[in-house]
């Protein structure tokens, strides 16, 4: 099945923007580029299989402010190729707020969902 037959699901932060798309398991920027994919279990890993939080039901991707870094590193899926985001993007559904505890990580860290060649955290390539 190409990634045009599967469903694209847009991922929201907190102010109702869609900031990241979905097509199961892979995660795109608003580009259409991979910045990381989705487990069975909703966890969100970076394109170096970083843990990065969780999806939520409306959709956005939230993590514990006090997160312990610890989770094992998983192996990436291969990387998918580009695709094409919607030109218009349903509103967001209507979004608590957040516990205190919780962060939206689209909102207040985007730099742990990077491209493959981009971002402080990836590591060194040599």
């Amino acid at each position: 099945m190409t990634h045009s037959q599967k469903r694209i699901i847009p991922i929201y932060v907190s102010n109702g923007e869609a900031e990241a798309f979905l097509v199961f398991p892979h995660l795109f920027n608003r580009n259409g580029e991979w910045i990381g994919f989705v487990t069975p279990k909703r966890e969100v890993y970076s394109v170096m299989g970083s843990y990065v939080g969780m999806l939520t039901n409306d959709p956005r991707i939230t993590r514990k402010r006090a997160e312990d870094e610890f989770k094992p590193r998983l192996q990436p899926p291969p990387p998918p190729g580009k695709i094409t985001v919607p030109a218009s993007v349903p509103l967001a559904p209507m979004m608590s707020d957040l516990p205190l505890g919780l962060i939206d990580v689209l909102q207040e860290q985007p730099e742990r969902l990077h491209t493959l060649d981009s971002g402080e955290l990836r590591e060194d390539m040599d």
